[in-house]
Order: structure tokens, then C-alpha cells, then sequence
């Protein structure tokens, strides 16, 4: 979706709570697993957060306290997984998908220490400033293909939507962020990286994340977070 500084500054001024989603089922394939099933339900029903350094931002406001509760997938290596919302983003912004490693079970993973690694992206498209594009703007799901070389094991799949329509101040920008928890089988011995630790990958000042994206409209856009590890 192509914006102009006037849309979006209109998209800024919607009540809040008309446009706030969460990110509820696990994608396997074509299918959309029930609500919560592989996904850690939050605590904070659709709020977002805004916080860096906090620890409700590796898995959103009550998604450690969930982990034990919630199943967990077997998925193929090669395979199509991604995380469904449920309801279409609204908010003008990018969304980063990272994984990480679970030491033993993923229900029992805290998903502390550097060990996420991105592996899916959808960033701005600008055009030197005339307009700016927002491709997550509509998305009822992000999906993507798991690296055939990514090893065998439990692994967390978290998503964040970072919405900036208010992003303009620090603490401004919003993370609606969510956990899935998956068993990789047929993997490989691929070494996925370069690692960041969350909260820890952003300082909350990162150009893609301290913006103004109404006025004057950004020439380019630069996307929060490591490079994708495609394996």
C-alpha cells in the first residue's frame, strides 16, 4: 500500500483501538492452525509494545508465562511456516520474522541470550521521497520457506509487526510482536546467522525505528535488525 504524507498522517489519527491486531496461529503450508494452539497467548490483549530493553519484548507481555501451555509443531525443513493475525494489519510499518535454537524443549525455552537470527523480512519501498510504500499494510499472515540447511530441533518463530505511525519520538514506534513454537525435522547442518540477543538487536534509535514517516516523506528506509539467513 502507497502512501502519501497526508494518508498517513490521517492513518496516525484512527483510534487506536480500531487498528491493533495480534498475531495468533501458526501457518503450516496452506493451513491456519487454531488461534494460541503453537502461539504463546499474551496477557496485554492487543496492546503493543513499546519498550526495547524489556523482557516482554522477546515474546510480548505474558508469553514466557505461556510457553508450558503451548503445543508445539512438528514442521519439515523446506517447508512454508509463518504466523497468521487475527485481523489484517493496519498500521503503516515492516515486520521482522526471527528464529532461535532451543537448547532442550521449546515450551521450556525463555529464548534468553544471543541466539535469534532473522529469517524473513517486509520492509518500506521508497521512491527518493515522493511517496513511500508499506507492502505489510493489509497482510493477514507473513509466511515464509525454512531453510532446507537449518538443523534439526526445537526453535521459537517470533514475529514482530513494528508499526510507526506515532514513531517519530523514541518509545514511539509499536511492537506487536508474538512467539510459535516448532520441532524442525529433515534439516541440515547449515549455521544460521549472525546471532543478536532480544531484547538487545535494537537500541530503539535505529533510523527504521526513531522516524518520521508523515512529514517530510523519508527518501529511503532502512530496515531494523541483522540481514535474513536464507541457509
Amino acid at each position: 500500500m502507497k502512501f502519501s504524507a497526508l494518508a498517513s498522517l490521517a492513518a496516525a489519527l484512527v483510534p487506536a483501538v480500531s487498528a491493533h491486531y495480534r498475531w495468533t496461529s501458526l501457518v503450516q503450508g496452506s493451513t491456519v492452525t487454531a488461534p494460541y494452539q503453537f502461539v504463546r497467548q499474551n496477557t496485554n490483549y492487543n496492546s503493543p509494545v513499546t519498550d526495547v530493553k524489556s523482557t516482554d519484548f522477546r515474546c510480548n507481555v505474558g508469553g514466557l508465562a505461556s510457553a508450558s501451555s503451548t503445543q508445539t509443531a512438528i514442521v519439515q525443513a523446506g517447508s512454508t511456516v509463518g504466523v497468521a493475525l487475527d485481523q489484517a494489519i493496519y498500521h503503516p510499518g515492516v515486520v521482522n520474522v526471527y528464529m532461535a535454537k532451543a537448547p532442550g524443549a521449546a515450551s521450556a525455552f525463555d529464548g534468553s541470550g544471543t541466539v535469534w537470527f532473522k529469517v524473513k523480512e517486509v520492509t518500506a519501498v521508497t521512491d527518493g521521497g515522493n511517496s513511500i510504500s508499506w507492502p505489510s499494510v493489509g497482510l493477514t499472515q507473513v509466511t515464509f520457506t525454512l531453510p532446507k540447511s537449518i538443523p534439526n530441533g526445537d526453535y521459537l518463530i517470533r514475529v514482530e509487526d513494528i508499526a510507526l505511525h506515532v514513531a517519530q519520538s523514541y518509545g514511539g514506534a509499536q511492537f506487536y510482536i508474538s512467539c510459535a513454537q516448532i520441532t524442525v525435522q529433515g534439516g541440515g547442518s547449515g549455521k544460521p546467522g549472525p546471532l543478536v540477543a532480544i531484547p538487545g538487536v535494537y537500541t530503539g534509535n535505529e533510523p527504521g525505528i526513531l522516524i518520521n514517516i508523515n512529514y517530510p516523506i523519508p527518501a529511503n528506509y532502512t530496515q531494523p535488525g541483522p540481514p535474513v539467513w536464507s541457509g
